[in-house]
């Protein structure tokens, strides 16, 4: 197919709401999207300019569309979700973790069994779940053989098997398990009743079977049947353990669905939350794989869909951080104060911790991801226009003039970089100028690196606000580096980040990676700075008599010379001004040291 016919195709293209699906030249299917205007939706990948390389990528090779209109956009959700489902193709999110869930079945029998199974047979049997947890399946199971006492075994208890008497009580009716149905000794209506109330325990529902309970007890404890009130008195115990145990919300809020988003530049992750009867009866977190620039709405909203046909949700109303369009039968709310926002930032804290243990398992399972994740990140957040690679950062270590120096510290992929940590003592300034020392340091490292031929870093961090940022600033050209190499100066207050030629900074999120790793170039700065400087001032000052006075220590030592610039002024000084200095004690001690000598 030309290029005419692709223009063809999006002229005759209706206004209406549908599913369109783009085709490459080997006819394999690219990418499936939704639109509540076929029309509007597929001419926009055509006019107009994409930023993100892959949408480029994506219109380059598309070839043909078809498209499938549809009565609602709600449809176009659900035909969407199954279109990206049945084929995968390569330009759309994916949805991750698709392994089968349990289920807990009620099986369609005349006295049902209750168990567990991660196969769906539609034979007319009742499922519910599905759980996210096994853990939560058995204690479920555990809980109902405590309160009702059901059959375990296979046998068809047909009621002329059961006439003919072909079949006999195990050992589980001798241990008041079961109750016998197999020989007629059960009720076709008192097995029923009990799986009426296993199904409202299984929605969520304890009220109604903690009513039951307490009327048959006070019955038995009536009867002077105390031996049996016990026993039942012994089930509410389990229920009510059981019911405090699992979350409760607010009794008011029921079939409710909760959804939350945390995204970053590569995956999304969403949260669902389903309560019934005021209870968190589930929780599940989903990972998204973006493969182009999805917003958190459209990830959202297609994530609501998956998750409630996946569990089988039937809840008419979903509580979301923002709109969404969902099916009209469907009431979305989104909370703004109360126990419902109380529930949604519940929702969204479970989404952050399961984005936080993602990390953490990547980091040691796939480094190159973490890596590269996090770069895109710092690409994003610093507006950058390559990714930071190679990172530079430098910090002055001057005590008021002793011995100035400085450090510079390389990180490479969001690593330290410790063989390329260089010190520099400073050569050219006299006194104390930070802003001068600056600017002698990175002229003579970026100096070295062009000349030797060496690779230069994507981006360079100077430990000070707008000061120091200038004067670094003024030997990158003198160089010629400027506008070749990103430049920024880190505040005192590390979320303030200063550009060139911009009066105002940045402030980034706290919480952030990028802010982390920034803090984490400071600090191995502000170390590797230090200790070259202790190093340094102890050569040079440690040799002094002063060392040599007991109770006298290193920072006493260059707190005195830094005021009295030498060791005779020390010696010289009057009692009062080296009380100014290094407070009465030590003044006394220095003082006597000298004048008793």
């Amino acid at each position: 197919m030309g290029e005419t016919s692709l223009d063809v195709q999006l002229k005759t293209l209706p206004n209406q709401p549908g599913v369109y699906q783009f085709f490459d030249s080997n006819d394999t299917i690219l990418y499936v999207g939704k639109a509540k205007n076929l029309k509007k939706r597929v001419s926009s990948y055509f006019n107009k300019q994409h930023d993100y390389g892959k949408t480029k990528v994506l219109v380059k090779k598309i070839v043909s569309i078809k498209h499938i209109v549809v009565d609602t956009e709600t449809d176009a959700l659900l035909l969407e979700n199954n279109l990206i489902k049945k084929y995968q193709p390569r330009y759309n999110v994916l949805l991750k973790d698709d392994k089968s869930y349990p289920w807990i079945c009620i099986k369609k029998e005349r006295f049902p069994r209750v168990f567990s199974t991660r196969r769906i047979i539609k034979d007319g049997s009742e499922y519910f779940g599905p759980y996210t947890s096994m853990k939560t399946v058995s204690t479920l199971l555990d809980l109902i053989r405590g309160l009702f006492q059901l059959r375990t075994c296979n046998y068809d208890l047909a009621q002329e098997k059961i006439d003919a008497e072909k079949y006999k009580v195990c050992l589980e009716y001798h241990l008041g398990n079961c109750k016998g149905p197999c020989e007629g000794l059960e009720t076709e209506v008192a097995y029923h009743n009990n799986i009426a109330s296993i199904r409202e325990i299984l929605k969520g529902n304890f009220k109604d079977s903690l009513h039951q309970f307490k009327a048959q007890m006070k019955r038995f404890a009536e009867e002077m049947q105390f031996e049996e009130a016990q026993k039942i008195k012994e089930k509410i115990e389990v229920l009510e353990n059981y019911q405090a145990k699992s979350t409760i919300v607010n009794p008011k809020i029921s079939n409710v669905d909760v959804f939350s988003i945390v995204s970053d530049e590569s995956y999304g992750y969403v949260n669902f939350l389903q309560i019934s009867y005021g209870s968190i009866i589930r929780s599940h977190t989903l990972e998204i794989k973006k493969k182009l620039q999805e917003t958190d709405e459209a990830l959202l909203q297609l994530a609501i869909t998956e998750l409630q046909q996946r569990f089988n949700s039937k809840s008419k109303e979903i509580f979301v951080p923002f709109k969404v369009d969902v099916s009209s039968d469907i009431k979305v709310t989104v909370p703004k104060l109360g126990d419902k926002k109380h529930i949604l930032d519940l929702s969204l804290r479970n989404a952050k911790y399961y984005r936080m243990e993602r990390f953490k398992q990547v980091k040691i399972t796939d480094p190159d991801r973490h890596a590269n994740r996090i770069m895109v990140q710092m690409k994003a957040d610093l507006r950058l226009h390559e990714e930071p690679r190679h990172i530079e950062c430098f910090d002055n270590s001057n005590i008021q003039g002793t011995n100035p120096v400085a450090a510079c510290v390389v990180f490479k992929n969001g690593k330290p970089s410790k063989k390329d940590y260089r010190h520099f003592n400073i050569k050219t300034v006299e006194g104390p100028d930070d802003f001068a020392s600056m600017e002698e340091v990175v002229y003579r490292r970026y100096k070295r690196l062009l000349d030797e031929e060496k690779p230069l870093p994507q981006l360079i961090i100077i430990d000070g606000g707008k000061g120091q940022l200038s004067s670094a600033l003024k030997s990158l050209d003198a160089l010629g580096l400027r506008g070749k190499i990103a430049i920024i100066g880190i505040a005192k207050r590390l979320e303030e980040l200063f550009y060139p030629d911009d009066p105002i900074p940045l402030y980034l999120d706290k919480k952030s990676e990028t802010l982390k790793i920034i803090q984490q170039l400071r600090n191995e700065a502000h170390r590797f700075g230090i200790e070259h400087h202790r190093n340094r001032r102890s050569k040079n000052a440690l040799n002094t008599e002063l060392e040599t006075i007991s109770g006298i220590g290193e920072k006493t030592v260059v707190e005195l010379l830094k005021t009295f610039k030498s060791v005779k002024r020390v010696s010289n000084a009057k009692l009062d001004e080296l009380e100014d200095v290094v407070g009465k004690h030590k003044a006394n001690i220095i003082y006597n040291y000298y004048h008793n000598k």
